[in-house]
């Protein structure tokens, strides 16, 4: 199984595009992971720099929107398809709201799972605060009712939504490990979805309890002789990003823990 690390785009949208592929590759990701632009002609920019640089994506969709169930589906496929135009490994899908009702939240699984299916493309919904995946007991109701759910596990959200470590979801962990088809890479905390620095000694107990369950998604995958597996070095920017109280400026650089989670990430699943 080959594993692939991307980039978000998220955080560098000041770049112009060619600027961020550019930097991207430069610094040895396998690919990038952002929505596909709206504008056609940065569409078109955008995919072209894909091919130029010889860089894989997946595609992020979280634009959906609809005063109502029908209006949201509706919203979604058309997010979804415009997604598929960069020929993505895979589509990371900000699904529903975590307003909407068990039956809006199935309708919305099920948009995804019709539309995945009759494209022949992998839709991962992120277990995402404020989205149907938005706590581990939510995401097991649903787990429960489509077997079929697959995830994008981003379980920071899960570690500050139950304030805890998942010490009594570990069952629902479990069956989330076998439904991921993507990692966001972001290790949080009992208190917020981001920790301030991966690098720093008092907060290596969340780093590692985040790279355990990231192993075992991998050695799950690896079981399933699947051909490839990506994930995401998913630090963000601000108001994730921690930021200085004197000036609002972030207290270190979001580019360089990315590049620390990726070299991490191959240290101990590359090489």
């Amino acid at each position: 199984m080959k594993l692939l690390i991307l980039c978000p785009q998220w955080g560098n949208e000041h770049l112009p595009l060619e600027e961020f592929f550019s930097k991207v590759k430069e610094a040895g990701y396998d690919g990038i992971d952002a929505p596909l632009p709206e504008d056609i002609n940065d569409k078109k920019n955008f995919i072209s720099l894909l091919d130029q640089y010889k860089l894989v994506a997946v595609s992020h969709q979280h634009q959906a929107k609809g005063d109502t169930i029908k209006e949201y589906c509706k919203s979604l496929e058309y997010y979804l398809s415009h997604s598929l135009e960069c020929n993505p490994l895979l589509i990371n899908s900000h699904s529903g709201r975590d307003y909407f009702t068990l039956e809006e939240q199935l309708k919305v699984i099920d948009t995804v799972e019709e539309f995945s299916i009759k494209n022949n493309i992998t839709v991962a919904h992120e277990t995402h605060r404020g989205r149907i995946g938005f706590s581990p007991y939510n995401a097991m109701e649903l787990f429960n009712l489509r077997p079929a759910m697959k995830i994008t596990a981003d379980f920071s959200h899960w570690t500050c939504v139950t304030e805890s470590f998942l010490e009594q979801s570990s069952a629902i962990v479990e069956e989330a490990i076998t439904r991921t088809k993507h990692i966001h890479a972001r290790v949080g905390f009992t208190q917020g979805p981001q920790i301030p620095d991966p690098r720093l000694a008092e907060w290596q107990q969340p780093v590692e309890f985040f790279f355990k369950i990231w192993e075992q998604i991998i050695e799950y995958q690896k079981s399933k002789k699947v051909d490839f597996f990506t994930i995401t070095t998913e630090f963000g920017p601000p108001p994730y990003m921690w930021t200085k109280t004197i000036d609002n400026t972030p207290i270190v650089s979001q580019w360089e823990i990315n590049l620390f989670m990726k070299d991490l990430l191959k240290q101990k699943f590359i090489l």
